[in-house]
C-alpha cells in the first residue's frame, strides 16, 4: 500500500477521504483493515477502481471517520 500524492487526492483529504495505490488482487476488507491498524484511525468506507494504462494497478480511496486524519499520509512509503 502506497499513498497516491497528487493535487487532488490532497484536496480530498479535507473531506476524510485518502488516496492509495494497492495490489490487484487486494480486497476492500483486506485495505479497511490494513489502513485502521497502521494508521489507528476508523475507517468508513471503501471504494476500489481498477486502473489500465501501461501497467494494470488499483486505486484505494479510503474514508475515515470525521474528526480522524492520517497525520503522516505521503511522509513515507509505504508496503
Amino acid at each position: 500500500m502506497k499513498p497516491i500524492i497528487t493535487e487532488k487526492s490532497m484536496k480530498a483529504t479535507a473531506q476524510n477521504r485518502y488516496t492509495f495505490r494497492v495490489d490487484r488482487k487486494t480486497t476492500k476488507g483486506q485495505i479497511k483493515k490494513e489502513v485502521e491498524e497502521k494508521f489507528k484511525v476508523d475507517v468508513v468506507r471503501v471504494r476500489t477502481m481498477n486502473v489500465k494504462k501501461k501497467k494494470r494497478w488499483k486505486k484505494a480511496i479510503v474514508e475515515i471517520k470525521k474528526g480522524q486524519k492520517i497525520e503522516d499520509f505521503g511522509g513515507k512509503d509505504e508496503k
